[in-house]
Protein backbone atom coordinates (compact mmCIF):
# COMPACT_ATOMS: atom_id res chain seq x y z
CA UNK A 1 0.00 0.00 0.00
CA UNK A 2 0.92 3.66 -0.82
CA UNK A 3 1.20 6.42 1.14
CA UNK A 4 -1.54 9.00 -0.33
CA UNK A 5 -1.88 12.53 0.49
CA UNK A 6 -5.13 14.71 -0.41
CA UNK A 7 -2.79 17.59 -1.49
CA UNK A 8 -3.81 20.94 -2.07
CA UNK A 9 -1.07 23.43 -2.58
CA UNK A 10 -1.92 27.34 -1.92
CA UNK A 11 1.22 28.64 -1.18
CA UNK A 12 3.08 27.15 -4.43
CA UNK A 13 0.30 28.89 -6.24
CA UNK A 14 2.02 32.50 -5.09
CA UNK A 15 4.15 34.29 -7.50
CA UNK A 16 8.10 32.72 -7.55
CA UNK A 17 9.33 35.35 -5.25
CA UNK A 18 7.71 34.06 -2.17
CA UNK A 19 10.07 31.10 -2.35
CA UNK A 20 12.45 28.53 -4.33
CA UNK A 21 11.30 25.29 -5.54
CA UNK A 22 13.30 22.82 -3.76
CA UNK A 23 12.71 19.26 -3.96
CA UNK A 24 14.77 17.49 -0.23
CA UNK A 25 17.77 15.63 -1.08
CA UNK A 26 17.84 11.41 -0.62
CA UNK A 27 19.13 10.19 2.39
CA UNK A 28 21.13 6.49 2.62
CA UNK A 29 18.90 4.18 4.35
CA UNK A 30 15.55 5.85 5.96
CA UNK A 31 13.90 4.03 8.40
CA UNK A 32 11.14 5.06 10.38
CA UNK A 33 10.96 5.89 13.93
CA UNK A 34 7.16 7.02 14.49
CA UNK A 35 4.19 7.89 12.43
CA UNK A 36 1.19 10.02 13.76
CA UNK A 37 -1.44 7.72 12.90
CA UNK A 38 -4.42 10.05 14.58
CA UNK A 39 -2.95 13.10 13.34
CA UNK A 40 -2.81 11.72 9.75
CA UNK A 41 -6.39 10.65 9.81
CA UNK A 42 -7.53 13.88 10.87
CA UNK A 43 -5.30 15.45 7.53
CA UNK A 44 -7.56 12.78 5.31
CA UNK A 45 -4.24 10.95 5.07
CA UNK A 46 -4.05 7.32 4.26
CA UNK A 47 -0.84 5.33 5.77
CA UNK A 48 1.26 3.07 3.24
CA UNK A 49 3.35 0.66 4.05
CA UNK A 50 6.25 1.24 7.04
CA UNK A 51 9.03 1.10 4.04
CA UNK A 52 6.90 3.13 1.78
CA UNK A 53 6.52 5.93 4.39
CA UNK A 54 10.01 5.99 5.70
CA UNK A 55 10.89 6.59 1.95
CA UNK A 56 8.41 9.36 1.42
CA UNK A 57 9.19 11.20 5.06
CA UNK A 58 12.88 11.02 4.55
CA UNK A 59 12.35 13.08 1.26
CA UNK A 60 13.66 9.91 -1.28
CA UNK A 61 10.27 9.30 -2.97
CA UNK A 62 7.45 12.42 -3.32
CA UNK A 63 4.18 11.67 -2.97
CA UNK A 64 1.15 12.51 -5.49
CA UNK A 65 0.58 16.26 -5.59
CA UNK A 66 3.71 17.25 -3.95
CA UNK A 67 5.11 20.92 -4.99
CA UNK A 68 8.22 21.04 -2.73
CA UNK A 69 9.41 24.44 -2.36
CA UNK A 70 11.55 26.25 0.78
CA UNK A 71 9.91 29.29 2.04
CA UNK A 72 11.65 32.74 1.75
CA UNK A 73 11.32 35.13 4.97
CA UNK A 74 13.60 37.98 7.00
CA UNK A 75 13.77 38.47 10.92
CA UNK A 76 15.16 39.59 13.51
CA UNK A 77 17.75 37.40 15.74
CA UNK A 78 18.20 38.35 19.17
CA UNK A 79 17.12 42.32 18.33
CA UNK A 80 19.50 42.25 15.16
CA UNK A 81 17.80 42.53 11.63
CA UNK A 82 18.86 39.85 9.14
CA UNK A 83 17.41 40.52 5.53
CA UNK A 84 17.64 37.17 4.23
CA UNK A 85 16.98 34.16 5.93
CA UNK A 86 14.01 31.44 4.67
CA UNK A 87 13.79 27.58 4.91
CA UNK A 88 17.44 26.39 5.47
CA UNK A 89 17.21 22.96 5.98
CA UNK A 90 12.97 22.49 4.94
CA UNK A 91 11.38 21.84 2.16
CA UNK A 92 6.94 22.17 2.61
CA UNK A 93 5.50 19.65 0.58
CA UNK A 94 2.24 20.83 0.51
CA UNK A 95 -0.89 21.17 2.13
CA UNK A 96 -3.88 19.66 2.93
CA UNK A 97 -7.80 20.33 3.86
CA UNK A 98 -8.48 17.67 6.88
CA UNK A 99 -11.53 16.63 8.16
CA UNK A 100 -12.15 19.16 10.60
CA UNK A 101 -11.97 21.89 7.44
CA UNK A 102 -8.53 23.01 8.71
CA UNK A 103 -5.44 23.68 5.90
CA UNK A 104 -2.24 22.53 7.13
CA UNK A 105 1.37 22.45 5.72
CA UNK A 106 3.23 19.25 5.76
CA UNK A 107 7.40 20.19 5.92
CA UNK A 108 10.26 18.06 6.08
CA UNK A 109 12.69 19.55 8.23
CA UNK A 110 15.90 17.75 8.00
CA UNK A 111 15.86 16.75 4.39
CA UNK A 112 19.25 18.55 2.92
CA UNK A 113 20.10 22.19 1.30
CA UNK A 114 18.47 24.83 -0.13
CA UNK A 115 18.64 28.24 -1.70
CA UNK A 116 18.36 29.67 1.70
CA UNK A 117 21.53 27.33 3.63
CA UNK A 118 24.24 29.96 4.14
CA UNK A 119 26.48 27.58 4.02
CA UNK A 120 25.02 24.81 6.20
CA UNK A 121 24.29 21.09 5.03
CA UNK A 122 21.00 21.88 5.71
CA UNK A 123 20.54 18.33 7.89
CA UNK A 124 19.13 17.79 11.16
CA UNK A 125 20.77 15.06 13.77
CA UNK A 126 18.41 12.50 15.61
CA UNK A 127 18.26 14.59 19.26
CA UNK A 128 17.00 18.18 17.69
CA UNK A 129 14.16 15.83 15.62
CA UNK A 130 13.01 13.78 18.42
CA UNK A 131 13.20 16.57 20.90
CA UNK A 132 10.63 18.61 18.18
CA UNK A 133 8.89 15.35 18.01
CA UNK A 134 7.95 15.00 21.92
CA UNK A 135 7.37 18.41 23.04
CA UNK A 136 5.26 19.80 20.18
CA UNK A 137 3.03 16.63 20.57
CA UNK A 138 3.02 17.30 24.28
CA UNK A 139 2.24 21.16 23.68
CA UNK A 140 -1.17 20.04 21.95
CA UNK A 141 -1.93 17.62 24.26
CA UNK A 142 -1.48 20.27 26.99
CA UNK A 143 -4.00 22.49 24.95
CA UNK A 144 -1.13 25.09 23.79
CA UNK A 145 -1.49 25.72 20.28
CA UNK A 146 1.12 24.47 18.09
CA UNK A 147 2.99 22.76 15.06
CA UNK A 148 2.52 19.41 15.43
CA UNK A 149 5.03 16.25 14.52
CA UNK A 150 3.66 13.76 11.97
CA UNK A 151 6.64 11.37 11.98
CA UNK A 152 10.44 10.97 12.33
CA UNK A 153 12.86 9.42 10.44
CA UNK A 154 16.66 7.74 10.53
CA UNK A 155 18.11 8.61 7.54
CA UNK A 156 20.63 6.53 7.91
CA UNK A 157 23.97 9.07 7.41
CA UNK A 158 26.05 10.68 9.67
CA UNK A 159 25.58 14.60 10.40
CA UNK A 160 28.74 16.21 11.77
CA UNK A 161 28.10 18.84 14.79
CA UNK A 162 30.74 18.72 17.48
CA UNK A 163 31.54 15.03 16.01
CA UNK A 164 29.50 12.57 13.82
CA UNK A 165 25.46 12.07 15.01
CA UNK A 166 22.89 10.05 13.40
CA UNK A 167 20.80 12.20 11.34
CA UNK A 168 17.40 12.28 11.18
CA UNK A 169 14.54 14.03 9.41
CA UNK A 170 11.31 15.50 11.01
CA UNK A 171 7.65 15.61 9.05
CA UNK A 172 6.34 19.01 10.74
CA UNK A 173 2.70 19.68 10.23
CA UNK A 174 1.16 23.36 11.32
CA UNK A 175 -1.80 25.66 10.12
CA UNK A 176 1.11 27.50 8.45
CA UNK A 177 4.22 29.02 8.18
CA UNK A 178 4.09 32.33 7.68
CA UNK A 179 5.91 33.78 10.07
CA UNK A 180 6.41 37.94 11.09
CA UNK A 181 9.51 37.67 9.00
CA UNK A 182 7.60 36.40 5.73
CA UNK A 183 6.38 40.14 6.31
CA UNK A 184 9.73 41.71 6.99
CA UNK A 185 11.62 40.61 4.32
CA UNK A 186 9.04 42.54 1.55
CA UNK A 187 8.72 45.02 3.42
CA UNK A 188 12.76 45.93 3.66
CA UNK A 189 12.64 45.34 0.44
CA UNK A 190 10.06 47.50 -0.81
CA UNK A 191 8.42 44.92 -2.74
CA UNK A 192 4.91 46.02 -2.15
CA UNK A 193 2.88 44.47 -4.18
CA UNK A 194 4.31 41.29 -2.63
CA UNK A 195 3.73 42.40 1.16
CA UNK A 196 -0.13 42.93 -0.44
CA UNK A 197 -0.25 39.57 -1.68
CA UNK A 198 1.26 38.22 1.51
CA UNK A 199 -1.82 40.48 4.06
CA UNK A 200 -4.36 39.27 1.52
CA UNK A 201 -3.01 35.27 1.44
CA UNK A 202 -2.57 35.59 5.18
CA UNK A 203 -6.49 37.13 5.96
CA UNK A 204 -7.99 34.49 3.95
CA UNK A 205 -6.13 31.70 5.04
CA UNK A 206 -5.99 32.51 8.47
CA UNK A 207 -8.36 35.65 10.03
CA UNK A 208 -11.19 35.63 7.04
CA UNK A 209 -13.51 38.28 9.04
CA UNK A 210 -9.97 40.31 9.44
CA UNK A 211 -10.76 43.97 7.54
CA UNK A 212 -7.26 44.69 5.68
CA UNK A 213 -4.01 44.97 6.97
CA UNK A 214 -4.69 46.38 10.34
CA UNK A 215 -7.24 43.82 10.85
CA UNK A 216 -4.71 41.21 10.28
CA UNK A 217 -2.37 42.68 12.51
CA UNK A 218 -5.08 42.99 15.62
CA UNK A 219 -6.26 39.47 14.76
CA UNK A 220 -2.11 38.40 15.41
CA UNK A 221 -1.52 39.96 18.57
CA UNK A 222 -4.90 38.60 19.85
CA UNK A 223 -3.76 35.37 18.75
CA UNK A 224 -0.04 35.65 20.13
CA UNK A 225 -1.09 37.16 23.76
CA UNK A 226 -3.53 33.84 24.16
CA UNK A 227 -0.53 31.59 22.83
CA UNK A 228 1.82 33.97 25.99
CA UNK A 229 -0.01 32.99 28.06
CA UNK A 230 -0.44 29.65 27.93
CA UNK A 231 3.03 29.31 27.48
CA UNK A 232 3.47 31.26 30.93
CA UNK A 233 0.86 28.71 32.74
CA UNK A 234 2.73 25.50 31.35
CA UNK A 235 6.22 26.45 32.45
CA UNK A 236 7.39 26.77 28.93
CA UNK A 237 10.38 28.82 27.79
CA UNK A 238 10.39 29.10 24.13
CA UNK A 239 14.72 30.00 23.95
CA UNK A 240 14.54 31.88 20.52
CA UNK A 241 11.44 34.29 19.95
CA UNK A 242 13.49 35.84 17.06
CA UNK A 243 10.56 37.65 14.59
CA UNK A 244 11.44 34.65 12.23
CA UNK A 245 9.84 32.13 15.00
CA UNK A 246 7.02 33.86 15.24
CA UNK A 247 3.81 32.69 13.40
CA UNK A 248 1.45 34.70 12.67
CA UNK A 249 -1.46 31.67 13.34
CA UNK A 250 -0.49 32.19 17.01
CA UNK A 251 1.35 28.93 16.70
CA UNK A 252 4.30 27.69 19.01
CA UNK A 253 6.89 27.29 16.12
CA UNK A 254 10.26 26.10 15.78
CA UNK A 255 11.38 23.98 19.49
CA UNK A 256 15.15 24.58 19.10
CA UNK A 257 16.39 25.55 22.41
CA UNK A 258 12.94 25.29 24.44
CA UNK A 259 12.35 23.23 28.07
CA UNK A 260 10.26 23.56 30.61
CA UNK A 261 10.88 24.97 33.90
CA UNK A 262 11.30 22.62 36.96
CA UNK A 263 11.81 24.65 39.95
CA UNK A 264 9.77 27.68 39.13
CA UNK A 265 12.29 30.83 38.85
CA UNK A 266 10.84 34.20 36.83
CA UNK A 267 14.39 34.59 35.29
CA UNK A 268 15.06 31.44 33.86
CA UNK A 269 16.93 30.97 30.93
CA UNK A 270 18.09 27.48 29.10
CA UNK A 271 19.27 28.38 25.63
CA UNK A 272 22.99 28.38 25.33
CA UNK A 273 22.90 31.20 22.47
CA UNK A 274 20.82 33.58 24.85
CA UNK A 275 23.56 35.01 26.67
CA UNK A 276 21.73 38.22 27.96
CA UNK A 277 18.43 36.37 29.04
CA UNK A 278 16.45 38.15 26.10
CA UNK A 279 14.38 35.41 25.78
CA UNK A 280 14.27 34.51 29.75
CA UNK A 281 10.94 32.97 31.04
CA UNK A 282 9.39 36.65 32.44
CA UNK A 283 10.81 38.48 29.34
CA UNK A 284 8.95 36.10 26.52
CA UNK A 285 5.51 38.86 27.15
CA UNK A 286 7.34 41.78 26.46
CA UNK A 287 9.31 40.16 23.36
CA UNK A 288 5.87 39.22 21.62
CA UNK A 289 4.75 42.33 21.99
CA UNK A 290 8.23 43.92 20.48
CA UNK A 291 7.36 41.08 17.87
CA UNK A 292 4.41 42.34 17.10
CA UNK A 293 5.52 46.21 16.72
CA UNK A 294 7.97 44.29 13.98
CA UNK A 295 4.82 42.98 12.60
CA UNK A 296 3.32 46.49 12.57
CA UNK A 297 6.16 47.72 10.82
CA UNK A 298 6.12 45.75 7.88
CA UNK A 299 2.11 46.19 7.57
CA UNK A 300 2.37 49.40 7.23
CA UNK A 301 4.51 49.99 4.64
CA UNK A 302 1.08 49.46 2.24
CA UNK A 303 -0.50 52.45 2.92
CA UNK A 304 -0.39 55.60 1.21
CA UNK A 305 -1.10 57.54 4.09
CA UNK A 306 1.16 55.58 6.56
CA UNK A 307 1.40 58.32 9.06
CA UNK A 308 -2.28 57.80 9.77
CA UNK A 309 -1.75 54.21 10.11
CA UNK A 310 0.87 54.51 12.51
CA UNK A 311 -1.25 55.95 14.82
CA UNK A 312 -3.75 53.15 14.40
CA UNK A 313 -1.00 50.15 14.22
CA UNK A 314 0.20 51.98 17.61
CA UNK A 315 -2.89 51.70 19.46
CA UNK A 316 -3.19 47.78 18.79
CA UNK A 317 0.30 47.35 19.45
CA UNK A 318 0.17 48.85 22.80
CA UNK A 319 -3.51 47.05 24.05
CA UNK A 320 -1.34 43.62 23.62
CA UNK A 321 0.45 44.03 27.24
CA UNK A 322 -3.23 44.26 28.98
CA UNK A 323 -4.73 41.34 26.52
CA UNK A 324 -1.73 39.12 27.77
CA UNK A 325 -2.25 40.31 31.54
CA UNK A 326 -5.74 39.20 31.18
CA UNK A 327 -5.16 35.99 29.19
CA UNK A 328 -2.71 35.29 32.44
CA UNK A 329 -4.85 36.08 35.13
CA UNK A 330 -7.47 33.65 33.62
CA UNK A 331 -5.00 30.67 33.07
CA UNK A 332 -3.02 31.09 36.16
CA UNK A 333 -6.55 32.21 38.17
CA UNK A 334 -7.93 28.55 37.15
CA UNK A 335 -4.68 27.02 37.97
CA UNK A 336 -5.71 27.79 41.75
CA UNK A 337 -9.06 27.30 41.47
CA UNK A 338 -10.81 30.42 39.95
CA UNK A 339 -13.11 29.49 37.35
CA UNK A 340 -13.51 33.46 36.78
CA UNK A 341 -11.00 35.27 38.44
CA UNK A 342 -11.07 39.07 39.14
CA UNK A 343 -8.38 41.28 38.64
CA UNK A 344 -7.56 41.69 42.79
CA UNK A 345 -6.81 38.01 42.49
CA UNK A 346 -3.40 38.66 40.47
CA UNK A 347 -1.79 39.75 43.13
CA UNK A 348 -2.53 36.31 45.18
CA UNK A 349 -1.70 34.42 42.17
CA UNK A 350 1.67 36.81 42.51
CA UNK A 351 2.51 36.13 46.10
CA UNK A 352 2.15 32.33 45.69
CA UNK A 353 4.78 32.60 42.45
CA UNK A 354 7.19 34.94 44.53
CA UNK A 355 7.52 31.93 47.95
CA UNK A 356 7.73 29.21 45.04
CA UNK A 357 10.23 31.48 43.73
CA UNK A 358 11.99 31.93 46.81
CA UNK A 359 11.59 28.53 47.74
CA UNK A 360 12.89 26.58 45.55
CA UNK A 361 9.39 25.04 44.97
CA UNK A 362 8.32 22.79 41.55
CA UNK A 363 6.36 24.84 39.27
CA UNK A 364 4.23 21.77 37.59
CA UNK A 365 4.43 19.51 40.82
CA UNK A 366 3.28 22.65 43.32
CA UNK A 367 0.09 23.69 41.09
CA UNK A 368 -0.76 20.06 40.51
CA UNK A 369 -0.35 19.12 44.10
CA UNK A 370 -2.62 22.33 44.52
CA UNK A 371 -5.91 19.97 43.92
CA UNK A 372 -5.22 17.18 46.15
CA UNK A 373 -2.12 16.83 48.62
CA UNK A 374 1.37 17.93 49.38
CA UNK A 375 1.76 21.32 47.99
CA UNK A 376 3.84 22.27 50.55
CA UNK A 377 6.00 19.50 50.82
CA UNK A 378 7.12 21.73 47.56
CA UNK A 379 8.84 24.45 49.64
CA UNK A 380 12.00 24.46 51.23
CA UNK A 381 10.17 25.98 54.25
CA UNK A 382 6.32 25.00 54.06
CA UNK A 383 5.09 27.70 55.97
CA UNK A 384 5.72 30.16 53.12
CA UNK A 385 2.77 27.73 51.61
CA UNK A 386 0.75 27.80 55.07
CA UNK A 387 0.27 31.12 55.39
CA UNK A 388 -0.63 31.24 51.91
CA UNK A 389 -2.96 29.35 51.95
CA UNK A 390 -5.06 31.04 54.45
CA UNK A 391 -6.01 33.84 52.09
CA UNK A 392 -6.25 31.57 49.31
CA UNK A 393 -9.13 29.08 50.68
CA UNK A 394 -10.87 32.48 51.75
CA UNK A 395 -10.89 33.19 48.21
CA UNK A 396 -12.16 29.06 47.35
CA UNK A 397 -15.40 29.59 49.40
CA UNK A 398 -17.28 31.35 46.83
CA UNK A 399 -15.96 28.85 43.93
CA UNK A 400 -18.43 26.00 43.10
CA UNK A 401 -15.80 23.71 42.13
CA UNK A 402 -12.50 24.58 42.72
CA UNK A 403 -10.75 21.21 42.33
CA UNK A 404 -12.27 20.43 38.78
CA UNK A 405 -11.00 23.80 37.93
CA UNK A 406 -7.61 23.23 38.79
CA UNK A 407 -7.23 19.53 37.84
CA UNK A 408 -7.85 20.67 34.01
CA UNK A 409 -5.48 23.48 34.42
CA UNK A 410 -2.52 21.52 36.03
CA UNK A 411 -0.83 19.29 34.49
CA UNK A 412 0.72 15.98 36.44
CA UNK A 413 3.26 15.40 33.75
CA UNK A 414 5.35 18.01 31.24
CA UNK A 415 8.62 17.07 28.88
CA UNK A 416 11.19 17.47 31.34
CA UNK A 417 14.51 17.97 30.49
CA UNK A 418 16.27 15.52 32.25
CA UNK A 419 13.75 12.95 30.50
CA UNK A 420 14.02 14.15 26.95
CA UNK A 421 17.98 14.09 27.39
CA UNK A 422 17.55 10.75 28.80
CA UNK A 423 15.38 9.49 25.70
CA UNK A 424 17.79 11.26 23.11
CA UNK A 425 21.17 9.79 24.96
CA UNK A 426 18.61 6.15 24.46
CA UNK A 427 17.67 6.53 21.18
CA UNK A 428 21.17 7.17 20.05
CA UNK A 429 22.16 3.97 21.13
CA UNK A 430 19.02 2.87 19.08
CA UNK A 431 16.76 2.39 22.07
CA UNK A 432 13.53 4.02 21.51
CA UNK A 433 11.22 2.70 23.84
CA UNK A 434 11.97 6.17 26.13
CA UNK A 435 11.03 8.21 22.97
CA UNK A 436 7.65 5.76 22.52
CA UNK A 437 6.99 6.03 26.40
CA UNK A 438 7.62 9.83 26.90
CA UNK A 439 4.91 10.06 23.67
CA UNK A 440 2.09 7.91 25.07
CA UNK A 441 2.69 9.17 28.70
CA UNK A 442 2.59 12.85 26.89
CA UNK A 443 -0.56 12.44 25.70
CA UNK A 444 -2.34 12.60 28.03
CA UNK A 445 -0.79 14.90 30.51
CA UNK A 446 -3.90 15.79 32.90
CA UNK A 447 -4.49 12.03 33.56
CA UNK A 448 -3.48 10.42 36.77
CA UNK A 449 -0.64 7.51 35.34
CA UNK A 450 0.61 6.10 38.95
CA UNK A 451 2.68 3.85 36.52
CA UNK A 452 4.63 6.92 34.94
CA UNK A 453 5.03 8.55 38.35
CA UNK A 454 8.70 8.52 37.56
CA UNK A 455 8.18 10.88 34.88
CA UNK A 456 6.76 12.95 36.78
CA UNK A 457 9.40 13.29 39.46
CA UNK A 458 11.76 16.83 39.51
CA UNK A 459 15.03 15.77 38.46
CA UNK A 460 17.98 15.34 40.90
CA UNK A 461 20.61 17.36 41.52
CA UNK A 462 22.73 15.20 39.19
CA UNK A 463 19.99 15.33 36.46
CA UNK A 464 19.55 18.97 36.06
CA UNK A 465 19.79 20.20 32.22
CA UNK A 466 21.55 23.40 33.08
CA UNK A 467 21.08 24.55 29.17
CA UNK A 468 19.69 23.71 25.68
CA UNK A 469 21.08 23.94 22.56
CA UNK A 470 19.34 24.51 18.91
CA UNK A 471 19.23 22.15 16.73
CA UNK A 472 21.11 23.52 13.76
Amino acid sequence: MTLSIPFDNSYARLPPAFFSAQPPSPVAAPKLIAFNADLARLMGIDPGETGDMAQVFAGNRLPEGATPISQLYSGHQFGQYNPQLGDGRAVLLGETVGTDGMRRDIQLKGSGRTAYSRGGDGRAWLGPVLREYVVSEAMHALGVPTTRALAAVETGEPVYREGAMPGAVLTRVAGSHLRVGTFQIFAARGDINSLKRLTDYAITRHYPDAKGPMGLLTAVRDAQARLIARWMGVGFIHGVMNTDNSSISGETIDYGPCAFMDVYDSATVFSSIDRMGRYAYSNQPDIAVWNLAQLATALIQQYDDREAMVEEATQIVHAMPDLIRQNWLAGFGAKIGLANARAEDAGLITDLLLRMAENQADFTNTFRALAGKGARDQFTDPAAFDSWQTGWQDRLRSEPDPQAVMRRANPAFIPRNHRIEQMIAAAVEGDYAPFHRLNTVLARPYDDQPDAADLARAPRPEEVVPATFCGT
